[in-house]
């Protein structure tokens, strides 16, 4: 079938099979896909991240993979840039992209007009000094008296976009909340679709998938990548499974103590991002255990 010349993307909770229906889509479209996952940018974290290999790739170009060292602090602000220009790229070439990751702000840094605002080392450096001096609840007690409504979205427990929100009120001398992400002003005529299972389902899915990881490896890319330096890395060292199996070598903890872990730690992790994506009113919503999904996503391309 012929290209469509239109953005897709294929988003939802980690484990729902967003790589597999962006080849496949992209088999019936002439398409070339795009990374929207922020772990996948890294080399060499393969395994803990589900990255398809070349082999799995079926010969379909892939774009914003392995394009950061595992000590390089990946950036929504750079992301946008790299992935617009990708975008653009395969559209002028008639073909079609396909968007496929569970990064949501990623993903719509993409496709909504959203800025990014100033940041400094100084001050960045000032303000996660003391998010981890006043503990996660006086931390999120301070936004909350500077700025509640970026409060109300930012959870105690993230550090780093607590400092971040404190630290972009003392620049800007605004709200952080103020540049938080609107849907509504898209950059590319897109149609967004979501993946999604029922939890139950996705949580013995998910049991199954970092029991196959550990099966395929996991332990040992992330020796490999601890003489890389991932424990200096501020973004790549927080990716699901790797501090877990980071504890392992270290002798904090077992495999099977790291495994549950792991699972505890990404059915957190897909609760999260079903609350990023539900916000979303433009994202249609399909069973990802349904078998005609290509030909669901086809019904949705051409209806008015």
């Amino acid at each position: 079938m012929s290209a469509v010349r239109r953005l897709v993307v294929v988003a939802g909770p980690t484990g729902t099979g967003k790589s597999d229906l962006a080849l496949d889509l992209a088999e019936r479209y002439g398409g070339e896909v795009i990374n929207g996952d922020a772990m996948q940018l890294y080399r060499g974290m393969d395994i803990g991240t589900a990255k398809l290999t070349p082999e799995q790739r079926r010969g379909i170009p892939h774009h914003l993979l392995d394009v950061l060292d595992v000590t390089e602090t990946a950036s929504v602000a750079a992301y946008q840039r790299r992935a617009r220009a990708v975008i653009k790229d395969i559209l002028a070439r008639g073909r079609t992209p396909i968007l496929a990751g569970g990064s949501g702000l990623y993903l719509q840094a993409v496709i909504d007009d959203i800025g990014f605002p100033p940041t400094d080392p100084v001050v960045r450096s000032h303000w996660e000094g003391e998010v981890e001096r006043l503990g996660p609840d006086l931390a999120h007690a301070t936004l909350a008296g500077l700025d509640p409504v970026a409060a109300a979205v930012i959870l105690p427990g993230n550090a780093r976009r607590l400092a971040r929100a404190l630290e972009v009120i003392e620049l800007t001398g605004r709200p952080f909340s103020a540049t938080l992400p609107r849907p509504g002003a898209p950059e590319f005529d897109a149609l967004l679709v979501g993946l999604d299972l029922e939890t139950e389902s996705l949580e013995a899915r998910l049991g199954r998938r970092v029991e196959r990881m550990v099966a395929a490896g996991l332990e040992t890319e992330v020796r490999e990548l601890l003489d890389q330096g991932l424990r200096e890395g501020r973004t790549a060292s927080r990716a699901l499974g790797y501090p877990q199996f980071v504890d392992v070598i270290d002798g904090g903890s077992s495999v099977a103590q790291a495994v549950e872990d792991t699972v505890r730690a990404t059915r957190r992790f897909v609760r999260r991002q079903r609350s990023w994506f539900r916000r979303d009113g433009r994202v249609h919503w399909l069973d990802a255990d349904r078998p005609d999904l290509v030909e669901a996503v086809e019904r949705l391309l051409t209806s008015p």
